[in-house]
């Protein structure tokens, strides 16, 4: 199966060439003879030609200071790929909810990964919270009496931004903390939308385990553990990558999620675990495939490519029935 695949992505020229997902996911493709194109979101185009892009066809090697060559980018109509891989990086804002409601107009041949529309409706840190049985204590709200007493019964909780992405702004706070008010103050100016609470977990400092599902299916997972003197166990904030296999509660919460996440569309996904507590469910930009790899796991790249051949398979044999 030969596909031509449109990479909606942030520059190629600007990547952590060592850790990004989305090349891993291009290294792969073209390993197995797809033609790939690399456009950003700003290069997207409605008009009555339907949807386009000023694309350029892409190839990659991973090989570091010469890992990719551009063509001269050209007007490439998307309704004509196979699959359109919606990869740019958060954060999520009306830029990016813009791009899910282009990318929704394509026809139904063109698999976009992920469904524009489920990725629009899915946001992390609140579509985590329709499983909220496999979560630690949450509270979402911007209320600051409400978020004083949440504090009061949990004694140790972290605030962060409800569309914060890459460990930005997460703040731990402890009972009676002199620094509550301030922290509040400065959300309120910040951020329009509630932001997030959640129940202080120590075992943090043991890791962050980040799960990606194939299709709903646990693909692989590594263990991120946080450098000393922080919280935060983002592998762009230090956190350090180990090798890790799922727990029994781990396997229950992968197979929980997995339905859900099928129905909707949403092939690539992220998961965090901090020792068994489900935190958050990353649909618009995972990442982990190559930290996965370098830690001795599976080819993630492998297994969702498999899974995307898999589909686009499933809808021509519909649509030929």
């Amino acid at each position: 199966m030969s596909l031509a695949v449109a990479v909606q992505m942030d520059p190629i020229e600007k990547i952590n060439f060592a850790g990004d997902s989305t090349f891993a996911l291009m290294l792969e493709a073209e390993k197995r003879g797809h033609t790939l194109y690399h456009y950003t979101p700003d290069e997207l185009i409605w008009s009555a030609r339907g949807i386009t892009a000023k694309a350029a066809k892409i190839s990659v090697r991973d090989r570091p200071g010469d890992y990719f060559s551009l063509q001269k980018p050209q007007l490439l109509e998307l309704a004509e790929v196979d699959v359109v891989l919606l990869r740019q990086d958060p954060p999520f804002d009306l830029g990016y909810i813009t791009s899910t409601h282009l990318l929704e107009h394509l026809p139904p041949r063109v698999l976009v990964v992920n469904d524009p529309a489920a990725v629009r409706n899915a946001p992390e840190k609140l579509f985590v919270m329709e499983f909220a049985e496999f979560m630690p204590a949450t509270l979402i709200s911007r209320d600051k009496a409400a978020i004083a007493a949440f504090l009061e019964e949990h004694g140790e909780i972290v605030i962060k931004p409800l569309y914060g992405h890459g460990g930005a702004a997460v703040f731990k706070l402890g009972r009676k903390d002199p620094n509550f008010g301030s922290l509040y103050d400065l959300f309120a100016a910040t951020f329009k939308e509630p932001w997030v609470a959640q129940e202080f977990l120590p075992q943090i400092a043991k890791g962050d385990k980040r799960i990606i599902l194939a299709d709903g299916i646990a693909a692989g997972a590594v263990n991120r553990v946080p450098a000393e003197n922080d919280i935060r166990a983002n592998m762009v904030r230090g956190g350090a990558a180990l090798a890790t296999e799922l727990t029994a509660r781990e396997k229950a919460i992968c197979a929980a999620l997995g339905p859900e996440l099928k129905r909707r569309g949403l092939l690539f996904v992220g998961i965090d675990v901090i020792d068994g507590y489900l935190t958050e469910i990353n649909v618009t930009s995972p990442t982990g495939i190559r930290a996965i790899a370098k830690t001795g796991g599976p080819d993630v790249a492998a297994i969702l490519w498999d899974a995307i051949e898999a589909k686009l398979r499933g809808r021509r044999q519909e649509t030929r029935a």
